[in-house]
Formats: structure tokens, sequence, C-alpha cells
């Protein structure tokens, strides 16, 4: 019997990790999710069946990385594709940014995507596999309240073209997600009606995306059906990147 594809998720928890991790078990893959929020995680695993390994770590610290990696390959011996969501927010104007919130912000987001990237290498060279770095429209251009954020992403967006580039000749493949706005719970409890209207009236799609939907590309390209696909950055945002930059409703 063919051994069944495996891929790490890091931030499965909730949100678009989960939504991910539930698409890749429908198609017939093993999960290992990994999240540093372990309650949450023991919540979101609890109900996803033997072809899902639950992996408690932070992956801004190398030694978690490597023992993410250890226990992976001890419960498949294999790893097909490397998801990296797992990110942080701290949203506010530059002057307020004092150091400590720009390296948390910038060791989840950016030095996790490399820790992981790194470690998973060697596997996925003998798989052929491919890596989804997930960064965000913020990293695209500019916004209101997102120097660290925004950064971090914008360095995100790099790093898969620089993967994308190094590891082409082993076949392995490198691409990225930007989300737009989501329909997360957080999201929507934090999101003001006044910012969800601004939203709305920016977004050529007129509404937020489902953390399914960025899912969905996430999986695809994963997937056989994007063999020839590396080195891409998608925006899945409902046009939103296109429009315009910034809302006044964000700057209040």
């Amino acid at each position: 019997m063919r051994a069944k594809k495996t891929a790490i998720v890091t931030g499965a928890a909730r949100g678009i990790g989960l939504a991910t991790t539930k698409l890749f078990l429908e198609d017939g893959w093993r999960v290992a999710l990994v999240d540093r929020d372990g309650d949450e995680l023991t919540k979101a695993s609890a109900d996803l069946g033997p072809d899902a390994l639950a992996l408690h770590f932070d992956i801004s610290f190398p030694d978690q990385v490597e023992s993410m990696m250890a226990h992976t390959l001890a419960w498949s011996d294999r790893l097909d594709a490397l998801i990296n969501n797992a990110g942080v927010a701290d949203f506010g104007p530059i002057e307020g940014t004092d150091f400590e919130k720009w390296r948390t912000v910038m060791a989840t987001n950016l030095d996790g995507v490399f820790l992981c990237s790194q470690a998973a290498i060697p596997v996925l060279k003998k798989t052929q596999g491919c890596i989804v770095n997930i960064a965000s429209i913020s990293g695209l251009r500019a916004s209101t309240l997102r120097v660290a954020y925004g950064a971090s992403k914008a360095g995100v967006i790099h790093l898969t073209k620089q993967q994308a580039a190094e590891l082409g000749e082993f076949g392995v493949r490198a691409n990225c997600v930007c989300p737009g706005p989501v329909r997360t719970k957080l999201a929507m409890a934090v999101h003001t009606p006044e910012i969800i209207a601004a939203y709305h009236d920016a977004i050529p799609l007129n509404r937020y995306g489902s953390e399914a939907e960025i899912g969905q590309v996430i999986t695809f390209l994963c997937s056989d059906a994007a063999s020839y696909v590396t080195g891409q950055i998608i925006a899945a945002d409902g046009g939103f990147e296109s429009t315009g930059v910034g809302l006044p409703a964000l700057r209040a």
C-alpha cells in the first residue's frame, strides 16, 4: 500500500491552520498539527482521528522546531508538505512599537518560517515535497498600524522566492499565500461595525473570506495539480490588494 502523504501545519489549533488541516485529512493526508497553545490544540485535535498528530511546540525556538520535526518523522517517516501558518499580530503606530513588540512579531512570523523550513528541507528533498508560507496582503503593500506585522510578512514573501530559487533543482516547490480579511472569530470580535463596513466597501467581492477558502488555496498548492507552480505569491483576498491602500476606519 502506498504510504499516505504527510503535512506539517503550524498554527493549527484554530483558524486557517485548523481549516487547512481538515481539508488535508479529507484528501487522505496525514497531518501533524503544531501549536504553542496546548489547550486549544488538544481541543482542536480531539476528533480528527488517527491521521492527525497534535504537537505542542513553539516554532520561534530552534530546539522546539527540531523536536517538532523529530516527532513528526517518528510518527510518519516522511514529509510531503510544510505549511508555515503560525503567526502573531501586534498592530500599532511606528512610534508606539517598541523593540520588544517588534521582536515578538518577527520571532514567530519570520524566524519561525525560516527555522521550520530549514528543518524540513532535507526531508522534503526526499519526497520532492513543497512549502507553503502564509503571509498577508499586509506584506504586499503598506497599511495602517502594521509596521512589525507588515514587515514580517514582506520578509516571508521574499523568503518564499528565495526558497523557490534554491530548491527548485531538487524538485521542491515553494509558494506563498497572502490572505486578505478573513472571517475568523478573533476578527469578528475586534472589528467594529465601521471597520467591517469599510472592508466590505474596499473588497471587490464585498465580503470577508472564510478560513476554508484560504485552506483550499493552500491544499491546491500542495497537490499534483500545482506541480509546475513555484515561487508564486497568491493573494487570496477577494480582490482587496488591487483596490487601494489603507482604510480610514482603521486609523481611529
